[in-house]
């Protein structure tokens, strides 16, 4: 895995950050929908993808300082 290095005025990443919150939602949304109709492989998929999102977006704030 390669890393990469961004440089991004402040307003960038707070638009980083709202984009993030929002596939978030949708990613923790749809684990619930999967869970309610008993569909465990999407389950641990979006709840993988969530978890992903969420150390990302956790990552981003704090170079914010949020």
């Amino acid at each position: 895995m390669a890393n990469l290095k961004l440089t991004l005025t402040e307003d960038e990443a707070e638009i980083l950050v709202d984009a993030l919150e929002a596939d978030l939602e949708g990613y923790v949304e749809a684990a619930k929908e999967a869970r309610g109709n008993n569909n465990r492989e999407d389950v641990k998929t979006f709840t993988e993808a969530a978890e992903r999102i969420q150390a990302l977006l956790g990552r981003v704030q704090a170079l914010l300082g949020d």
